[in-house]
């Protein structure tokens, strides 16, 4: 009887951990408050399901680290793996590493360059950047009046998104309604609230004169921001967009100083990711594609979005 008892335990130890999943997490850089809203997401939906352990690494925005990452996680047999991308044109290569493994793979929030091309078990899970600078741009140009001068502060140039928020910028400003809008300066600051406000320092040295500030995320608008006021510019005088709606941007709603902002669901993403990674390593179906919809923030709905992010 004891052994009957003893055998039984076994195994049902032995099923419990046959059936936990091991997920590997490669984050493009823990140092971005976005990107530690996304992970955070990933860990707290994890921590809900029974038997999901997620193995979190920082690539510190090295492509090679983050691809000795991924041959770590597949050396240590997880059972799937996410990817936020250091640089997305790398992704190719890292995509042909999981695949030869046999290991699923999701990239999350920063869009693949192969992503019309993925292999079988993998998938890209964000929000369609096409939507983000639409939005953000569309609002300040009805904010401008359709008319005015712009500066463009552009993420790294090395990312999909940056290239696709700035490519939206410019489509929204070659319509009818927008095409009064001119942009004088288009340069990239890198994502970072300091480059950004590095450059509107550097603009403003040079004398340069706009209405408005479209930036590709919320950190390099806070930075321009922080620039302007401490050049002693009125805040009223600018319209200032950026896209994320952090927590730190729509304080800087709040106080009157950001005036358009694009809420991207991080915690929304990072879910998904998780998701995804568990329906691949089950050999379930899912989408090459899986969009969470961006929402615009003024300050008319900024308290829907206050507890977000």
């Amino acid at each position: 009887m004891k052994k009957f008892f003893l055998g039984t335990a076994m195994a049902v130890l032995m099923s419990t951990a046959a059936h936990a999943e091991t997920i590997g997490v490669s984050m493009a850089l823990f140092d971005d408050n976005f990107l530690t809203v996304l992970r955070s997401g990933m860990q707290e939906y994890a921590k809900t399901l029974d038997g999901v352990e997620l193995q979190v690494e920082d690539a510190q925005n090295d492509v090679a680290k983050q691809q000795s990452q991924i041959q770590n996680f597949i050396a240590a047999g997880v059972d799937a793996i996410i990817v936020n991308p250091v640089d997305t044109d790398a992704t190719a290569a890292m995509s042909k590493i999981a695949a030869d493994a046999g290991i699923p793979l999701v990239y999350v929030n920063r869009e693949p360059v192969n992503v019309d091309t993925l292999p079988d078990k993998q998938a890209f899970v964000a929000s369609n950047e096409q939507e983000s600078g639409t939005l953000q741009t569309k609002e300040i140009c009805k904010m401008l009046g359709g008319k005015g001068k712009a500066v463009v502060m552009m993420g790294e140039l090395s990312n999909q998104a940056a290239r696709m928020r700035t490519k939206d910028i410019h489509d929204v400003i070659a319509t009818d309604e927008c095409k009064g809008i001119e942009i004088v300066e288009e340069q990239t600051a890198n994502w970072s609230r300091t480059q950004g406000s590095d450059l509107m320092t550097n603009w403003l040295s040079a004398g340069l004169e706009f209405d408005a500030v479209i930036s590709n995320n919320d950190e390099m608008a806070i930075g321009a921001i922080q620039a302007l006021k401490a050049a002693g510019r009125s805040m009223d005088s600018v319209v200032i967009g950026g896209i994320d709606a952090t927590q730190d941007a729509l304080a800087a709603m709040a106080a009157g100083d950001l005036d358009v902002t694009v809420f991207q669901n991080a915690a929304g993403q990072g879910k998904g990711s998780v998701d995804a990674a568990l329906k691949l390593a089950k050999g379930e179906p899912v989408e090459k594609k899986v969009y969470i919809p961006f929402e615009l923030v003024t300050k008319d709905n900024l308290a829907q979005y206050q507890t977000k992010n």
